[in-house]
């Protein structure tokens, strides 16, 4: 397998050729040198999109700094918390809501409930399943908010036990619990689950599983940047790293399964760990949401085929430029229009 190192840093070569047509530096040019053990250094020039906003364009160019290397656990759980604290507090002031912590089925929760809930909205719930790779929490509130502002939807956010202390299925079975919890108040086509990245991946599993226990599957799902296979890393996994373009790259063999704590000691193709080889027929309506940077691009598109093909509502919508999970930067004219379009599909597809 031939490894990559990227030589792409959009912000910084949009600069350069800016400094080139002055004939100050010379500009950069696409390349391509490889090493005695098949080691490829390839550096690809990429303009700064003028697709994207002014505002997305200015976070772009700023994200030419080194993703941090060899982090433990804790280390990373720290740095994850302090990020999410002050980006829940910036969401709640965008986007005022109420908040009140529950246990519900023994997992804890938080239940986000608009300011004002329309009549129609009364019956209706949605589950939100945070990212962090199974072994953080990067999204509680964050993603949550947001959506119980726009679509005036009481959410249900869920804080599922985490890898590697609790690896699969653990995180499934809290879900799992919490929704059989809310079918005792709300019809199932009244309930959405949504999340994004592990949390999208963990929306799929859930709605297999439901599907395998016989209980009524939700009305609607939102999987907003998710991995439906195990068994290998798919293309974008080998060109993007979380930030897009900039950050440690460690390539993948596409033949072998990559490490991961939250699948250890799991068959990689057992159906509720990995949606793609499971039963889609009947699945709920879906919205898929991706990115043209993002490191699950392939993944995404990948399963939106796989429900297309078992015949699923299924809708697939990119947006460009934009790395990995770009909808928790509020200061985005793409994230207020991604999560209108979030929100506004669960008021559509949703029972009320």
């Amino acid at each position: 397998m031939r490894k990559q190192s990227q030589g792409v840093q959009a912000g910084a070569l949009a600069i350069l050729a800016g400094l080139a047509m002055c004939g100050c530096v010379k500009a950069p040019q696409d390349s391509a040198r490889f090493d005695a053990d098949g080691t490829a250094h390839v550096t690809r020039v990429i303009p700064m999109p003028n697709t994207v906003s002014p505002e997305a364009q200015k976070w772009l160019a700023s994200l030419d700094y080194p993703t941090p290397a060899n982090q433990t656990l804790e280390q990373q759980r720290a740095a994850t918390d302090q990020w999410r604290k002050k980006d829940s507090a910036e969401a709640r002031r965008i986007f005022p809501v109420n908040v009140e912590e529950k246990i519900i089925a023994g997992v804890r929760t938080d239940i986000i409930t608009p300011l004002e809930t329309p009549e129609e909205n009364r019956g209706r719930v949605l589950i939100n399943l945070h990212g962090g790779g199974f072994v953080t929490d990067s999204g509680s509130l964050i993603e949550g908010v947001p959506i119980a502002n726009l679509a005036k939807i009481k959410v249900v956010s869920v804080y599922y036990r985490l890898a590697p202390e609790f690896p699969f299925p653990a995180a499934v079975d809290d879900v799992v619990a919490v929704y059989r919890e809310l079918l005792k108040d709300h019809k199932p086509k009244s309930v959405g689950i949504f999340g994004t990245s592990a949390g999208a991946i963990l929306t799929g599993e859930v709605a297999v599983k439901l599907k395998q226990l016989g209980e009524p599957l939700p009305g609607a799902l939102g999987m907003f940047s998710t991995l439906a296979d195990y068994t290998r890393p798919a293309d974008s996994q080998n060109i993007f790293t979380l930030n897009g373009l900039p950050g440690r790259l460690e390539p993948k063999n596409p033949k072998e399964p990559f490490p991961d704590r939250y699948s250890v000691g799991t068959d990689r193709k057992d159906p509720v760990l990995s949606p793609l080889y499971a039963d889609l027929h009947g699945f709920p309506p879906s919205l898929l949401v991706t990115s043209t940077r993002d490191l699950l691009l392939s993944n995404t598109t990948i399963f939106h085929r796989a429900l297309l093909k078992a015949g699923v509502d299924a809708q697939l919508v990119v947006y460009e430029a934009l790395p990995h999970a770009f909808w928790y930067h509020f200061e985005f004219p793409e994230t207020h229009e991604t999560l209108q379009l979030m929100a506004g599909y669960f008021t559509q597809k949703l029972e009320k």
